[in-house]
């Protein structure tokens, strides 16, 4: 089998983790913008209907986040074997699916923001004008859920920089239609959902490009849609959407039990739930290289090129923790006052960001080993691991608020990812033991 060409260096590391930390802080600015043009407007309820509409949408399409990373594991390991013509394969059975639950999404989109507005009922002005949002955006479903797929793929093959590019050609065209259709054409909510629909298919036409000689190396492939193919795709993808609605499920019954103990205190775990984005975005780099490296390890069956993935990217990924972890006990005060005018909230916030200080060096591990298993594709071992993790939290969530408070809270959610770190290092020989398996 070949093996991947360039030498396993901290060069190549960064050379994947830094365009998709770039590209990761380029996310928050869509959103912004979007608030931002629109509140020009100098009326409340098209903000609302914006911010309501965009997180209906992130929320349905949340769920199909697995097809990132499970793209990403299987493309590593038949690209580190050499075999490009099974690496666009499976990306074509992933898009084949983004592209069919899209469509899905733009053909029950009636009952489905029904259903939406049931759950989380507003004004009947912020609704009206959310559904006018959401019926233009709809038709974006299946670009934004194939750009998981080709996500995937980019960073399985060691193309970051492309993601970087199609980010920044998603928020470029974003602004500038925003601004004309909006402040120029005088559209309101309705123009920034066609600047938004108009910017997503834009970068996913653009990755189609960048993905054409794989999607034809993959199409011509005999077997493409192959029953042990499409169980092998829907084992690995199956086992990460389980893990991952318990990761969602646990981050939730953090803020509801952070709300029973009052608003000052659920605004102020809200403003510090911000420092985990924050680490999330920053890390999700080296998690990412993680993929890559070890899933071409795997595929080129080289056990000790694993390991060798695994230590390099751990050691960014930790030396990336305690910067985080230093720079928010130094400013984390700053950016307290930065999200929020509030006194009383600046004040509690201020007293639990010590845990936000620990955090990151806490959960790098859990981050780290999540792409190391997703490489190997051990999604198996994530799926128990996560499972585990979770038992355990539940029970520190029913002792230790109970104790301390809010910070028992917080100390239940270190407890979560310390356990979802221990959990998978005591599985991590089974992620070396992928390269040893026959091919």
């Amino acid at each position: 089998m070949a093996a991947p060409e360039a030498p396993l260096t901290h060069r190549r590391v960064l050379a994947i983790a830094l365009p998709i930390v770039l590209s990761n802080a380029t996310i928050p600015l869509l959103g912004a913008v979007d608030t931002g043009v629109v509140g020009q407007l100098g009326q409340a309820a098209p903000i609302g209907a914006v911010g309501i509409g965009a997180v209906i949408l992130a929320s349905v399409y949340w769920v199909f986040g697995f097809l990132r990373m499970g793209t990403s594991g299987l493309v590593a390991q038949s690209h580190g074997a050499g075999r490009a013509g099974e690496s666009g394969a499976h990306l074509v059975r992933a898009l084949a699916i983004a592209l069919a639950v899209g469509m899905a999404y733009v053909a029950v989109q009636g009952p489905l923001t029904a259903a939406a507005f049931r759950l989380a009922p507003a004004s009947a002005e912020v609704e009206a004008l959310a559904r006018q949002y959401l019926a233009i955006r709809i038709w974006g479903a299946p670009a934004t859920i194939g750009m998981y797929a080709l996500t995937g793929w980019m960073i399985a093959t060691e193309r970051t920089r492309a993601i970087l590019a199609v980010q920044m050609l998603i928020n470029v065209v974003n602004i500038v239609l925003d601004l004309w259709f909006v402040l120029g054409l005088g559209w309101g909510v309705r123009g920034v959902a066609a600047a938004t629909l108009i910017a997503e298919t834009a970068g996913f036409a653009l990755a189609l490009w960048i993905a054409r000689g794989a999607l034809t190396a993959g199409l011509a492939q005999a077997g493409l849609f192959a029953r042990d193919r499409l169980a092998q795709l829907g084992r690995v993808n199956g086992d990460i959407m389980i893990r991952s609605v318990l990761l969602q499920g646990s981050f939730t019954t953090f803020i509801f039990f952070g709300a029973a103990q009052g608003d000052v205190t659920l605004a102020a775990n809200q403003v510090l739930m911000q420092f985990l984005e924050i680490t999330a975005y920053a890390l999700d780099g080296f998690a990412f290289s993680a993929e890559a490296l070890v899933g071409q390890a795997v595929g080129a069956r080289r056990p000790a090129l694993v390991r060798r993935a695994a230590v390099l990217t751990a050691q960014w990924g930790v030396g990336g923790a305690v910067a985080l972890g230093l720079l928010f006990a130094a400013g984390g005060g700053a950016v307290i006052d930065l999200l929020t005018t509030s006194a009383p909230v600046r004040e509690m916030a201020r007293e639990f960001l010590p845990w936000l200080a620990f955090a990151p060096v806490i959960g790098v591990a859990s981050w780290m080993f999540d792409g190391i298993f997703i490489g190997a594709t051990r999604t198996a071992e994530m799926r128990r691991a996560m499972i585990q993790s979770v038992a355990v939290y539940a029970v520190a969530l029913a002792v230790l608020p109970q104790i301390w408070g809010n910070h028992g809270l917080w100390a239940a959610l270190m407890v979560l990812n310390a356990t979802r770190g221990l959990t998978m290092a005591r599985l991590y020989p089974r992620a070396e033991a992928a390269a040893r398996a026959p091919g």
